[in-house]
This record gives structure tokens, C-alpha cells and sequence, in this order.
């Protein structure tokens, strides 16, 4: 056996406080149905930060602080290390001193899913796993077929018919096998649901799983390093199931256990949703621990209409200890901000981090932003996920040049 060095310990439930060994198959908790979080004995660390520093490649050169043992089972397309982009244009609209964008759009299928689908993936490969499954408004979907097929383990994808045709193809292309659900995600979930029952499937579904959130906070560690062992002063990121803004949150949360930060304040983590479906910013608005059930969601991001996000008191917890805050934008605003970030930044963006870019745009608008801030887009998925929305959102643009209180 080829070890990766990790100091995985054991695997704890977030609910009930259930811990469990490494050879734990069945996921959520079984005693209580809660989130299961890896943990770490930092102690037998066997690495420092310039350690990692001067490796390359993938997400894996965090390869101590990822659940895998083997390198033998790590499945991997090269996915991480993905460039911050500074936008001094954008920094100066927004009037702060400095904006960048995180571009996951460069990861293997075009979204930072693929780091969850190569922890899941490779957590299935160590544990012998010949066949998995997951419920995806698309794109995490199309990661988990991509990395199976790296894996030679089959994939199970269950979509809703809304979803995107270049994911529904592209899942079938890696020789995934397609279910599709009528109605939104909440509805594929529940087809997930019954086929799981029936099928005794493994689950790499978000918060089932609890390898698919360690992927995740990969993105975190680099943009830790990427700021020079610092952090931005604010980060918008996103919000739907919220697994990659607690991603962020556990990765500044491990580094500063292990010391390894210059800086002892976290980066203002903020959550950004559509109006249309809002629920995470409802809770902050309300200063909620956990979110109230979103009535008929309605948002062109399909990825962030998430009506009833199970990780929501993890959401909070992330966004109330950063000092951060929610911001709802309407559709409109997200199709601006994708745009604006194409003509102003070069980077393509889908809906979903068109919103966070609205989010900040908004804030800065309402004076939520100092003129000292450093401030970090994450742009989620690249443009090319998302054409239709975007061919929409041009044709709004072109009605908005001039136009008084436009976007």
C-alpha cells in the first residue's frame, strides 16, 4: 500500500456525535440521519505549508489533510489549482482596493464539483465500491460520470428534466446511466431517494457522503495560499446546498489549527442567493439558526435553487462567525453580473457566480464595502454551462445600455 500520509482519524456525525471508523459504507449517520464530518489529528501532521507550498499539481498536494490512505485509489483529472484572476477594472467600480475571481470554470468539466467528484469518487475506490449514485440539478452530475469513468466504477445520475441538456449528454457520454425525475431538484432527490431504497446504491450525494465536502475545502486551502497565507477581507460565494462555502470555512478553520495562517481573522464569508429562492438569506435576515423551507423556489440558477438546504445550521455557523451576511439578487441582476465579469474581467461565468458577482456589486452599492477591502469572487462553473441564460442576459444588457437604475 502507497501511503498518501493523511491523518484522517475517524468520521464523526455533525447531529448526534457518533463516530465511526474509515470503513463506514453507509452514509448519513445511522444512528440519527446527520451530516458525517472527517476528522484530523493534526499532531501526526507529517507536513508544513512550505511542504505543500513547493508541490504542483492537483487538489491532492493537500493529499494530509483528504480522507484517502492509498494514493493507489485516488481518481483524478487534475482537478484544483485553478488561478485567482485580479480585476482591477472591477476593484474600481466597486470602489475597494482590490477584486479577484477565483475561476473553477478551469477545473476538468468546467465546475468546482470536480473536486467533490474526485474525494467522493476516490472514497469509493478505497472502499471497493463498484457502484455509486447521486441526485444533481446537472453539473455535479456530470462530474461524478466523468470521475466513475476515470474510476471504472458505474454512476448512477438522477436529473430533473430541467436540467441542462450538455449535462444530461454529457453524463450519458461517460457512460453514466441517466434517471431523469419530473419537476426541480427537490423532486430528483426524492426520485434519488426511492431508486436508492430500492437499488441499496452508495450514495456520493452532498452532506451524505463525507468525503464529497472535504473535496470542497480544497478550493479554501488555495485560496489561502493563493493570498500569500492570508485571506481576502470578504468572499461571495454562491449559495445553494452551500457545500463549497463550508468547504471555505472548514479549510480556514484546519489551516488555523495547524497555524499555518498569517493572519488570525477569517474572511467575511457570504452567502448570495436569487430572490426566487432565498432561504439562507431569509435565516441571516432573521438571525436564524437554520433556515425555514423555501415556498416555491423559482430561479434561473437552477444550482443554487435549493429550497430546503439539510446544511443550513453549517451555512449559518460559517456566515455568522465570518461576520459575513446574505444577499439576494433577482435573476436580472445575476445574468449583469455574469456578463459584466465577461466584459470587465475576461473570466466566463455561468448564472451561479453571476449572482455572487451581483452580491458584491450590490453590496458595494449599499456602502457594505470598505475602500481598504480585498474582495474575492468564486466563480463556481464556467460560462459554457449555461449558454441559453447568458444569450438572455445579453439581450438584457442591450436594453439596459442607458437605461435609467439599470443593473
Amino acid at each position: 500500500m502507497s501511503q498518501t500520509g493523511s491523518a484522517i482519524s475517524h468520521i464523526e456525525c455533525r447531529g448526534c456525535g457518533q463516530t465511526y471508523g474509515l470503513d463506514l459504507t453507509e452514509f448519513p449517520c445511522r444512528e440519527c440521519g446527520g451530516i458525517l464530518d472527517a476528522k484530523y489529528d493534526y499532531d501526526a501532521l507529517g507536513v508544513s505549508r512550505a511542504d505543500v507550498a513547493d508541490r504542483g499539481g492537483s487538489m491532492w498536494k493537500y493529499r494530509e489533510l483528504l480522507p484517502i490512505q492509498d494514493e493507489t485509489n485516488i481518481v483524478s483529472l487534475g482537478e484544483g489549482n485553478t488561478p485567482i484572476i485580479d480585476c482591477p477594472d472591477l476593484a474600481d467600480e466597486l470602489g475597494v482596493a482590490r477584486v479577484a475571481i477565483k475561476d473553477e470554470g478551469q477545473n476538468p468539466t468546467n465546475t468546482f464539483k470536480d473536486r467533490g467528484a474526485s474525494a467522493s469518487l476516490s472514497g469509493a475506490s478505497e472502499q471497493g465500491i463498484e457502484e455509486v449514485a447521486l441526485p444533481s440539478a446537472g453539473n455535479a452530475g456530470q462530474a461524478a460520470a466523468a470521475y466513475a469513468a476515470q474510476a471504472g466504477i458505474d454512476c448512477h445520475v438522477v436529473l430533473n428534466y430541467q436540467s441542462n441538456d450538455i449535462q444530461k449528454n454529457l453524463v450519458r457520454a461517460h457512460g453514466g446511466e441517466l434517471h431523469l425525475a419530473e419537476g426541480k431538484l427537490d423532486a430528483a432527490g426524492d426520485r434519488f431517494g426511492e431508486l436508492r431504497a430500492e437499488e441499496g446504491w452508495y450514495t456520493v450525494a452532498t452532506f451524505q457522503t463525507p468525503f464529497r465536502h472535504e473535496g470542497k475545502k480544497t478550493l479554501g486551502f488555495e485560496i489561502y495560499e493563493q493570498f500569500d497565507w492570508e485571506a481576502p477581507d470578504e468572499i461571495f460565494y454562491p449559495t445553494g446546498g452551500g457545500v463549497g462555502l463550508i468547504g471555505i470555512w472548514k479549510a480556514y478553520q484546519e489551516f488555523h489549527e495547524l497555524g499555518w495562517l498569517e493572519t488570525q481573522e477569517p474572511p467575511s464569508l457570504n452567502a448570495v442567493q436569487t430572490d426566487g429562492c432565498a432561504p439562507i438569506v431569509e435565516a441571516i435576515e432573521d438571525e436564524a439558526d437554520e433556515h425555514s423551507p423555501w415556498q416555491s423556489p423559482e430561479s434561473i440558477g437552477r444550482g443554487i435553487e435549493v429550497p430546503d438546504p439539510g446544511a443550513s445550521p453549517w451555512i449559518l455557523e460559517a456566515v455568522y462567525e465570518t461576520n459575513g451576511t446574505g444577499v439576494a439578487v433577482s435573476d436580472a441582476e445575476a445574468l449583469h453580473g455574469a456578463v459584466t465579469s465577461a466584459r470587465k474581467a475576461g473570466v466566463e461565468m455561468c448564472v451561479e457566480p453571476g449572482a455572487a458577482m451581483a452580491g458584491a456589486m450590490k453590496l458595494a452599492d449599499e456602502d457594505g464595502l470598505d475602500p481598504e477591502d480585498e474582495v474575492l469572487i468564486v466563480n463556481t462553473g464556467a460560462g459554457n454551462k449555461a449558454s441559453g441564460p447568458l444569450t438572455y442576459g445579453l439581450h438584457q444588457e442591450n436594453r439596459w445600455d442607458g437605461a435609467p437604475g439599470a443593473p
